[in-house]
């Protein structure tokens, strides 16, 4: 991205970060696999990857502990462990992984793409 835009880059990287789990958790079902989403959080990347959001948003944004809230939860919580494997969480609770009118969604093709490109990638550190 030319200039850099990281409001973008973020939801391109959760975007991939969601396939990703998806994929894993059907690839390895004895594995429980889950991903969140902190809500908007007061983090120094938040202050510097997207500047503009920050100044919009900074007396409404979560603290960095309410913000690892749920990451905290779905790795200590027997709770979480018995939700099915590949959900996508915000405030402890499975949320859909689509914004309405946010052209998320992506084709079967799309997605053995992204796994594909990561294997590739780890066969780097092998």
């Amino acid at each position: 991205m030319k200039p850099f835009d990281g409001t973008m880059a973020y939801a391109q990287n959760k975007r991939q970060q969601v396939i990703m789990t998806e994929q894993f958790a059907k690839e390895y079902p004895s594995i429980h696999f889950s991903t969140m989403h902190p809500g908007w959080s007061d983090t120094p990347a938040v202050r510097s990857a997207m500047p503009d959001f920050y100044e919009k948003m900074k007396n409404k944004l979560r603290t960095p502990e309410e913000g690892a809230d749920t990451l905290i939860w779905l790795a200590v919580s027997d709770a979480a462990c018995k939700q099915p494997s590949g959900l996508f969480f915000q405030d402890r609770v499975p949320v859909s992984t689509h914004l309405p009118l946010a052209w998320t969604k992506s084709s079967a093709q799309d997605d053995a793409s992204l796994m594909s490109t990561l294997d590739s990638i780890a066969k780097q550190f092998n």
